[in-house]
């Protein structure tokens, strides 16, 4: 991907590519976790041999995984939510949604250590590595409700009859386990069946009572700054009072600074915090060759800004770049649109950036 097309992927493209691949990769997850268990029941006949069936269910395992991966990044690269990498592997310590977003950390990290177990399945010996292998069952229930707890879509029909559908698939796997079974220890299958049963009611449960409920992202932990803006793919309808031409406003701006080199040129991340004459939070992506002595050739270019009185994200590109003095257009699903004057100071040693944002109203808006 050249500079100027990483640049100029706003919040939009990561959010949606976050959700996409959330989806995607709980049908996945289902998949490998009742052809994992299908497997076990030796019902593959001549058709399937076993070798086949482990063979797909290896498979599909590792591209839930490849899938996860790419759900993590875009996560943490959608500057909506403030997500943290490592807070994307390590459970429970993100400032945003702490439990939710820990059980999606928690499920990644049994995947892993399942994965990189299977590597080294020879030296470790069977029983340790069934005995590990167990917690991909584990994993499955803790994504569901990371998903329910966390995902943006949970209150929409498609997402709920996506998880209804993983759901039956996995109860069904285990009902038709446990049935099968050999008839050794018929002792816990009366306790095993029940609890197959109540736990996907005690989750539909869960689901009427919390996720779908008003009032959820607050409980959840969404960090209290995030609730009013509206975010890029759940703008509010325009009404008369969103239409209102937006105020012009200056502020001082203070971030931090992070630059890529990439094979075709290098991309440089401001994110700014916006405080005295307004609020809010500004993020610039600049993509293009590095100039000799310091400096950019701008190639592409995202700007992102909320700010307070306007309700949608607005959204635009830099026009003009000299030294530290940058122009840029912006524009809301609202209607708001803003011309940008900024003035930035770029602290290579310590990775921050300082300055001065003037915005004014273009006519058109």
């Amino acid at each position: 991907m050249s500079p100027a097309a990483a640049a100029t992927l706003g919040p939009r493209a990561y959010w949606y590519l976050t959700r996409g691949t959330g989806a995607v990769a709980l049908v996945l997850l289902t998949a490998s976790v009742v052809i994992g268990i299908a497997g076990s029941l030796r019902v593959t006949g001549y058709r399937w041999p076993r070798f086949a069936i482990d063979t797909v269910h290896r498979d599909v395992s590792l591209l839930a995984i490849a899938l996860l991966l790419v759900h993590i990044v875009t996560s943490v690269l959608d500057g909506f939510a403030p997500i943290a990498l490592t807070a994307a592997v390590i459970p429970f310590i993100s400032s945003y949604r702490p439990f939710w977003l820990g059980l999606g950390a928690l499920a990644f990290d049994l995947l892993l250590a399942i994965a990189i177990t299977s590597l080294v399945r020879r030296r470790l010996g069977y029983r340790r590595w069934r005995a590990i292998h167990w917690f991909a069952y584990a994993s499955w229930p803790i994504a569901v409700l990371h998903g329910l707890g966390t995902g943006t879509d949970t209150k929409v029909w498609w997402m709920l009859a996506l998880t209804a559908a993983c759901g039956a698939s996995v109860v069904i796997a285990v009902c038709a386990r446990i049935a099968f079974a050999e008839p050794s220890r018929p002792v816990w299958r009366a306790p095993a069946f029940a609890l197959s049963i109540a736990a996907p009611v005690a989750l539909l449960a869960f689901t009427v009572l919390g996720p779908l409920q008003q009032g959820w992202a607050r409980r959840a932990g969404t960090p209290a700054n995030l609730l009013a803006p509206a975010h890029p793919g759940h703008a509010p309808a325009l009404t008369a009072a969103t239409k209102e031409k937006p105020k012009p406003f200056s502020a001082a701006l203070a971030g931090s600074l992070r630059q890529a080199q990439l094979p075709f040129g290098s991309i440089v991340d401001l994110r700014m915090r916006l405080s005295g004459g307004a609020t809010g939070r500004l993020r610039m992506r600049l993509g293009g060759a590095p100039i000799p002595g310091g400096g950019l050739t701008l190639r592409g270019s995202q700007v992102d800004l909320i700010t307070d009185g306007i309700p949608s994200v607005l959204q635009g590109k830099v026009s003009s770049l000299a030294g530290d003095h940058l122009v840029a257009h912006v524009r809301g699903s609202s209607g708001a649109a803003l011309n940008l004057d900024l003035h930035l100071h770029l602290n290579t040693r310590t990775s921050s950036v300082t300055g001065h944002l003037t915005a004014a109203p273009t006519a058109r808006s």
